[in-house]
């Protein structure tokens, strides 16, 4: 896996996705060491970012490592009309290795292609979010002990969520059954439930949140992607269709689990926080372990 760049999730098997996780665990004990102190990390955000930058600079600072790069595209020559092949191949010369979001699908997988150094797609558009997904199925794994045959709720903005996308189809390595819950206007890409097919599992679609609750092991909530509209009306007809709240999770599974990649809007209530159900700021957290793991396997160190 040295020097291999991840753009998407199928990027990786099984074994391979084993061995990140487990790295990760190892970090989780001890999370400040000094492994990258010869490499320079560049972070490219041209899309905002809090979780994503934040846990890569955190994992990157923990291990001592430097960082180059911007928060904003209007903050580098892309205002001045670069392309984005001259900022990677430019890029390139001044660092290791790249992790990059993007606000256009596919993006990552072209800057892969003329980067001499590897690439870490941090979110290209509506497509993929890999790294996302490895922290998700850290999660996943430490709250139910295992990946394999699972029930998984997803819910709410199924049509645009990356996140849902790549653990979805992550998800089908490990014989998982898949519970869709979505307006009608965001349901999953045919894509992506044509994956499941092809995998020979079973996903069922619903419109009620509460029929879905007591079936699963966990539930992953997403926010409505008010960016991903190009019409705001649209936007508005649907901002509200699901609201996960404490006496919901009542009925659930003693094993049940909330995650929710975040940043949460509504889609969660408050009340939901304290119970011992809620996972989804532990979930944030395992993200600086498991980038952590990601870095330095990609780095060979």
């Amino acid at each position: 896996m040295k020097h291999k760049s991840l753009i998407s999730i199928n990027d990786y098997n099984k074994e391979e996705l084993f061995q990140i996780l487990d790295r990760a665990e190892d970090f989780e004990k001890n999370p400040t060491q000094p492994l990258l102190k010869d490499y320079v990390i560049a972070s490219l955000f041209f899309e905002p970012s809090t979780r994503t930058r934040l846990s890569f600079e955190s994992a990157i600072n923990r291990l001592s490592g430097k960082i180059v790069g911007f928060t904003d595209a209007a903050s580098s020559s892309v205002k001045k009309g670069e392309s984005l092949k001259d900022t990677i191949m430019t890029v390139s010369n001044y660092s290791d290795l790249i992790v990059m979001r993007h606000p256009i699908d596919g993006s990552a997988r072209w800057a892969s292609e003329v980067a001499s150094v590897p690439i870490i797609n941090a979110g290209d558009g509506a497509n993929q979010h890999p790294t996302q997904c490895l922290l998700d199925l850290y999660s996943i794994r430490k709250t139910q002990g295992t990946l394999d045959n699972l029930n998984l709720a997803f819910v709410g903005d199924l049509k645009y969520g990356r996140t849902v996308h790549s653990l979805v189809i992550a998800m089908t390595m490990f014989n998982a059954t898949f519970h869709l819950v979505s307006p009608t206007e965001l349901k999953l890409p045919s894509a992506v439930k044509r994956y499941i097919k092809e995998k020979k599992l079973n996903y069922y679609q619903y419109t009620d949140l509460k029929e879905v609750i007591p079936k699963v092991d966990a539930c992953y909530m997403t926010r409505i992607q008010r960016e991903r509209f190009a019409d705001p009306m649209e936007y508005e007809r649907v901002k509200n269709s699901y609201v996960l709240t404490r006496d919901m999770i009542e009925e659930s599974k003693d094993n049940f689990k909330v995650l929710h990649p975040l940043p949460r809007v509504n889609e969660i209530s408050e009340d939901v926080d304290t119970s011992p159900k809620a996972y989804y700021f532990q979930q944030a957290l395992n993200g600086i372990y498991v980038r952590e793991a990601l870095l330095t396997t990609i780095l060979g160190v």
